[in-house]
């Protein structure tokens, strides 16, 4: 069976394996008593109204911007037909490129390593990766491995203050349970 995973750098298999189940814990870890004993570490009070903000608090600090720019070539298929070109008298064109820029969400997986888990669609022939923390920090981003056919990419970050996110007990985790999605592309 051929390997679908492109490493950019030599990785042990586990430490990738590792950081593509993190991202999936991400989604399976909410359920709100679950998520606030486990993850929080808070209890919320049995007659207060169920909140999310504990849990929250700890783990927006892990989420982070991703800005991307690439140069992409502009194709004009008129321009580019000789006929057309020879028809209207027009010089030979060289080729135009464009700047684009995509934005995107990540989680910080492993703050020791500076390793965060994206999507792969939002790093996809990026020329430069920005990473934005919510502590107002941009740094910048080396692609480690991405699998494209399930949209998940691995990118690597130099610095000494990051926050991971912490993960539940996979075994607590249940069908059923509640599942928060937290991002925001606009930083």
């Amino acid at each position: 069976m051929k390997n679908r995973i492109i490493f950019l750098r030599s990785f042990d298999r586990e430490q990738i394996k590792s950081a593509l189940l993190m991202i999936v814990a991400v989604a399976a870890f909410v359920s709100t008593e679950v998520s606030q004993t486990a993850f929080a570490g808070i209890k919320a009070p049995k007659s207060s109204l169920p909140s999310l903000a504990d849990m929250l608090e700890r783990a927006n600090p892990s989420v982070v911007n991703i800005a991307t720019r690439t140069t992409v070539v502009e194709q004009n298929r008129l321009l580019a037909d000789p006929f057309f070109r020879q028809f209207f008298d027009l010089p030979e064109s060289g080729r135009r490129y464009q700047r684009t820029q995509s934005a995107g969400s990540g989680v910080i997986v492993d703050s020791e390593k500076g390793l965060i888990v994206t999507n792969n669609h939002v790093i996809d022939r990026a020329d430069e990766i920005m990473v934005g923390l919510s502590d107002g920090r941009t740094l910048i981003a080396s692609l480690i491995g991405k699998d494209p056919q399930v949209d998940l990419a691995l990118l690597e970050v130099e610095s000494d203050e990051l926050q991971h996110l912490e993960f539940a007990e996979i075994s607590k985790v249940r069908v059923g349970d509640y599942v928060v999605a937290i991002g925001n592309p606009f930083g």
